[in-house]
């Protein structure tokens, strides 16, 4: 994705009678680069992303950020590739695509995309067809730049889904857990019915239906079949529209 460059973290830390707003936006940021698979550029700036982590005002967030980035800054970059792939690409209940937690492979789903894509739109940004727009790090880059209100909204849409990504994650053992610890800080703590769907779609999973997934848009929006390892990209220098990180992500 075409996330904010690395170097812009450190012209967003908090300062100012905009502390906490700057504050929020900078944790916001650094959950959607650090979701990101771990390409070459990722990895070249990991010592900066765990200063910034460590820089933080202490919050919730905060610590389990810096808990992140400690061991993200620690290990080998083919080790940190392997993880990525392993938790986020093979495993369906710790997917961070959110529409798949409320809609499945179901036609509801392409049309839940086809709306979150027109939000963008509608807030100035072109989103890129090589990601999807309900990708993550994707859905936290809106968030920080358009804020609280309504760049947020899609984050509270799908805390359900969010709450199940963690505790796979949490269940697999890896560190990821604390960025999604991190990122269900910011948002309203989760209802009695919040817990019990989330504990449903645990054990039943998501929507389903048999028939053909055509909705998505003649395959714009359809998930693939198999992992295509990534290719190189260009670093980004300037927080634009978020943009595929790796090839293959649906």
């Amino acid at each position: 994705m075409n996330a904010p460059h690395i170097g812009i973290l450190a012209r967003t830390r908090p300062a100012g009678t905009a502390e906490q707003t700057a504050q929020r936006v900078l944790l916001l940021r650094l959950l959607s680069l650090l979701l990101q698979y771990p390409d070459t550029e990722l990895v070249r700036g990991r010592q900066e992303l765990a200063a910034t982590a460590e820089a933080l005002q202490p919050s919730p967030a905060a610590v389990e950020i810096a808990a992140f980035t400690a061991w993200f800054a620690e290990q080998p970059p083919d080790a940190l590739e392997r993880h990525y792939v392993e938790v986020f690409d093979l495993r369906r209940r710790s997917s961070l695509y959110l529409t798949y937690y409320l809609h499945g492979d179901t036609r509801r789903r392409g049309t839940a995309l086809l709306a979150l894509a027109q939000r963008y739109r509608a807030a100035g940004w072109e989103a890129d067809a090589a990601e999807l727009p309900d990708h993550l790090p994707v859905v936290l880059e809106f968030a920080a730049l358009e804020g609280p209100g309504a760049g947020e909204a899609p984050l509270r849409q799908h805390r359900r889904g969010l709450e199940l990504i963690r505790h796979s994650l949490a269940d697999a053992g890896s560190p990821y857990r604390h960025l999604l610890a991190a990122l269900l800080t910011l948002l309203p703590p989760p209802t009695a019915a919040d817990l019990a769907a989330v504990a449903e779609l645990a054990a039943a999973g998501p929507p389903a239906e048999e028939v053909g997934l055509d909705p998505y848009g003649g395959g714009l929006f359809a998930p693939p079949q198999t992992f295509v390892p990534p290719e190189p990209a260009p670093p980004t220098l300037i927080p634009l529209l978020p943009t595929r990180t790796k090839e293959g992500h649906r």
